[in-house]
């Protein structure tokens, strides 16, 4: 690997930390010669780093106006919480197929050593990585490494909202997943796809509360 490749690699890395934890207020203009000064980074690895993020999704860019912090809107949220259930059903149908028993039975065993955490940490982000595991888990089940990789990234640009909306769902996630681990043992798509569904997906008056607040945390505290 080159060392302007190793570069752009690391100053991605970060750049895309803050833009998934918007550190950036949303939309705000990405100053690229303060950024390039904050990471001690050179502007044409910076550039790379930040064309790279916005193809992702984890910025935007507008001709003539340059880099953007993206927008915390609900319609995008909700937007993302669709294609995670489309991709998570689709890993699924195929799961049922393709995972062995065993694989399923690890899947379950996987689940029951989460469940003391679920119960006693006091950290909604553990809460959060604790949930992404089960559903990466889940979807890798499929076989498809392209699946994976895409739950991957719209799990990256929820994170934020989701670290929110957990908080108030402590005990529901286990009992959701033991449902669909349920149905997954027997095979039955229809059922095993509408466990997972119901999990997920959400209403859109529930994600607009959860901007609200996630707004309210992210400039209140600038404002005292």
């Amino acid at each position: 690997m080159s060392e302007l490749s190793s570069s752009v690699d690391k100053i991605y890395v970060r750049v895309r930390q803050m833009a998934t934890n918007f550190e950036f207020m949303p939309g705000e203009r990405i100053n690229e010669s303060s950024l390039s000064k904050e990471l001690g980074a050179s502007r044409t690895p910076l550039r790379e780093a930040l064309n790279r993020l916005v193809a992702e999704g984890f910025i935007d860019f507008e001709n003539g106006r340059g880099f953007f912090c993206r927008a915390l809107s609900p319609e995008k949220i909700l937007s993302l919480y669709e294609v995670r259930a489309a991709l998570e059903s689709e890993a699924l149908r195929l799961a049922i197929v393709r995972a062995s028993d065993q694989d399923i039975d690890e899947l379950e065993a996987f689940l029951r050593s989460c469940e003391p955490a679920y119960l006693s940490t006091s950290s909604t982000l553990e809460l959060v990585d604790l949930d992404e595991e089960f559903h990466m888990r889940l979807v890798r089940l499929s076989g498809n490494g392209e699946l994976e990789r895409m739950l991957s990234n719209v799990n990256a640009r929820i994170r934020y909202v989701r670290c929110i909306d957990m908080a108030d769902r402590r005990e529901g996630a286990p009992v959701h997943h033991q449902e669909i681990v349920k149905h997954l043992k027997t095979r039955n798509e229809e059922k095993t796809i509408a466990a997972l569904r119901n999990h997920i997906v959400k209403r859109s008056e529930e994600t607009t509360e959860a901007v609200k607040i996630a707004y309210s945390q992210l400039y209140v505290p600038a404002m005292n």
